[in-house]
């Protein structure tokens, strides 16, 4: 394992990084410069389904920051919530966490998972993981409690939740494993990091 190359992983999320922490890998991260709503707005109209954006994201942080490491393995991620045809994006204050959880209310809502592996610019592998989550019919005023006890930690994710958190309280069905849902599919990974000899098998 002396000549493994050097693992990257592009991506700020303090959730991911615990994932590859607690998983005992060893890495670096490095912050992908890309403007995801910039992404995003070049896929508008292109009929891209929410789980190709999420690839189409990842790819694009995993590349952008393997171009500047050349020799390093480089992970990519992103995360799109939809709810029939609708995109979430994290809310920008309070008042879209309430809106959003509003329109979760009673339904089932799918989040979509990329990870992307690149190396010198070019993707080696791609995989994304899909979880289903039931929400519970939520009362206005409650949700109003809610926010008020998590406060700003509902800003950090696409759907107003965390759900390794008070988060969880809000659902009454779950279907997927919660490494997709904290936004990165792990055991794939690491399948995959093992048949490149990134990581000891």
């Amino acid at each position: 394992m002396t000549d493994a190359p050097q693992i990257i992983l592009a991506s700020g999320s303090p959730f991911r990084r615990m994932l590859l922490e607690n998983a005992g890998l060893r890495f670096r991260v490095e912050r992908s410069s890309i403007d995801e709503r910039a992404v995003e707005e070049a896929l508008e109209g292109s009929e891209a389904d929410p789980e190709t954006v999420a690839q189409v994201l990842a790819e694009a942080k995993a590349v952008e920051v393997s171009e500047r490491f050349a020799d390093a393995l480089v992970i990519g991620a992103d995360q799109t919530l939809s709810l029939g045809d609708e995109v979430f994006h994290k809310p920008a204050d309070m008042e879209g966490a309430r809106n959003h959880l509003l329109k979760l209310s009673g339904r089932t809502h799918q989040l979509n998972s990329a990870v992307v592996l690149a190396q010198a610019g070019a993707v080696l592998w791609r995989h994304v993981g899909i979880a289903r989550l039931t929400m519970r019919q939520l009362d206005p005023a409650f949700i109003g409690r809610h926010l008020a006890r998590v406060g700003e930690k509902a800003l950090g994710s696409v759907g107003a939740y965390q759900i390794e958190g008070e988060g969880i309280q809000l659902f009454e069905k779950i279907e997927g494993d919660n490494f997709t849902i904290v936004g990165l599919p792990l055991l794939p990974l690491l399948a995959e990091l093992r048949t490149l000899g990134a990581i000891d098998g």
